[in-house]
């Protein structure tokens, strides 16, 4: 295939070097003809590194640089090009402009894809005389080692072309999903139940962004937590795309920006690339501040209560704790709570328990050695202090737990990030905007996380997932964790996440329009 690409920046030139190294003839074109010097001039380095590192023969390379055909005008016919991807600037008069120019150069049978991450392409396309010609193709950066790549037909893109796309994006060796013209698109959107929520706890003083980020690493698994990957993007991209995300759902609840980003975008505390963020990078950056040491009494007793107690109770019997085993607690045991969706406040109220004894800790199973302990206002520090010593302890020959201590609320910080994370993607389910399947594969494959938001709410249980969401609903009156429909459905039904169920369309035989 002879592709033309309009655009040699990052994604102009990653794109360019993706394709020609996978077969394709590309011209590579910009109205400015030194971007393009440039551009050829990395991918050619991209593809010595890359014979260096034994991920390809010189041979390989040199024929994919062949490939690569530099124009000095974007505009010139081309009666053989039969895809155009546009890769130029942010901007919905610009995008149009260029596709303006190309619809006057290049054959009425030239598919155009735009490489657009928030705008529309339905609006990008209707500036054609052919607005059924356009579809997006949204590629990641760095294009060759982000091996997903979201298809998105605008509302009057011809139907054989988002498939044709997908089969080029696979046949190039990267995964493709098709996703509805909406906010986001996919990968963004699913995105956002991660770090809204995140900014929700900190708005509420729950924990600080390291402590968030430990647990969001080392009880979730996640390769970064919220506020490292909000600095690595640079919370200038991240809150913008926050913003039109939530206005371009009007306003959906789930979706909700955090007041805490404005006031630091305006001060420029975008991450790395400005060397002060949620953190301070630099040469000249101090080093992370470390984990408190635990001084507490690991063995004062404990005592366990609440319905979900039973595994927690038998795990620190194995580290050799002094767990009480009455049907109350004695005057000088610490009092540990798993709570799931609601508040240690809570069980205090309806188990008569001793407030300053008595905290919370996540029942999640974690990913690594970390435990939470929640603390309430009525918390006494030296008994707060020997619970985390308690909740320390490991079977002899074990490394202890490291413990994080954070305030009391529903459902704890690990709990609330995953059901928000899970809650967004269902939601995206249920409105169509993607298939399960998809969802699943760009989140894991865009997003690095150990396993797709569906799949990991199996793991969990739909109808464990829908209790928290119930129970933190009602702890908080908060409309953002209403459980989903999907979610709720599937529970009752005893259905998988990622099952896509039936359809009145498959009961009918008929197709097309929802």
């Amino acid at each position: 295939m002879r592709i033309r690409i309009v655009g040699a920046g990052a994604m102009g030139r990653g794109i360019a070097q993706w394709a020609a190294a996978a077969g394709h003839t590309v011209e590579l074109c910009d109205v400015r003809t030194e971007a393009v010097t440039a551009a050829v001039d990395f991918v050619r380095s991209m593809l010595e590194r890359a014979v260096q590192k034994g991920r390809t023969s010189s041979g390989e390379a040199a024929a994919a640089l062949e490939r690569l055909v530099p124009l000095d005008d974007p505009w010139a016919p081309g009666p053989e090009v039969e895809l155009v991807i546009e890769a130029v600037r942010e901007d919905l008069d610009t995008k149009a402009e260029v596709f303006g120019k190309l619809e006057e150069a290049l054959p009425d049978s030239t598919v155009f894809a735009t490489n657009t991450s928030s705008l529309s392409v339905t609006r990008i396309a209707s500036s054609l005389r052919d607005p059924a010609r356009l579809a997006g193709l949204h590629f990641f950066n760095p294009v060759p080692l982000m091996k997903i790549v979201e298809v998105v037909p605008g509302a009057a893109t011809r139907p054989e072309i988002p498939p044709a796309l997908a089969a080029l994006v696979e046949g190039c060796g990267h995964r493709a999903v098709t996703v509805a013209d909406t906010p986001g698109f996919l990968v963004n959107h699913a995105g956002r139940g991660l770090v809204t929520e995140a900014l929700a706890l900190l708005e509420e003083s729950v924990a600080g962004p390291a402590d968030i980020d430990r647990i969001a690493r080392d009880v979730l698994g996640l390769r970064m937590g919220p506020f490292e990957l909000t600095d690595l993007t640079g919370l200038d991209v991240t809150a913008a795309v926050i913003d039109s995300i939530w206005q371009g759902f009007r306003h959906e609840d789930r979706l909700r920006p955090s007041y805490l980003t404005p006031n630091r975008v305006t001060a420029g505390l975008h991450g790395r690339k400005t060397g002060q963020g949620w953190f301070t990078y630099g040469p000249e950056a101090p080093d992370a501040a470390p984990e408190p040491p635990v001084t507490g009494d690991s063995g004062r007793p404990v005592f366990v209560a609440g319905a979900e107690g039973e595994e927690l109770r038998d795990a620190l019997t194995a580290a050799g704790a002094a767990v009480e085993s009455g049907p109350e607690p004695s005057e000088r045991a610490v009092v540990l709570v798993p709570v799931w969706g609601t508040t240690v406040a809570a069980a205090v109220s309806s188990l008569g328990l001793p407030a300053a004894r008595t905290f919370g800790v996540d029942p999640l199973p974690p990913a690594g050695r970390r435990r939470v302990l929640a603390v309430t206002p009525a918390a006494d520090p030296a008994a707060a202090r020997d619970a985390r010593a308690v909740l320390a302890r490991a079977p002899e020959g074990e490394e202890p737990r490291t413990v994080s201590v954070v305030r009391d609320t529903a459902g704890s910080v690990a709990q609330r990030l995953l059901a928000s994370v899970v809650a967004v993607a269902t939601s995206i389910a249920e409105r169509s905007l993607a298939t399960p399947a998809d969802i699943d594969l760009a989140v894991t494959t865009g997003l690095g996380y150990p396993v797709g938001p569906l799949a990991w709410g199996d793991r969990i249980g739909a109808g464990r997932l829908l209790d928290l969401q119930r129970a933190l609903h009602a702890t908080t009156g908060d409309p953002r964790y209403r459980p989903t429909r999907w979610l709720t459905e599937r529970a009752q039904l005893g259905l998988s996440l990622t099952d896509p169920g039936t359809t009145p369309a498959d009961c009918t035989g008929l197709t097309g329009d929802r």
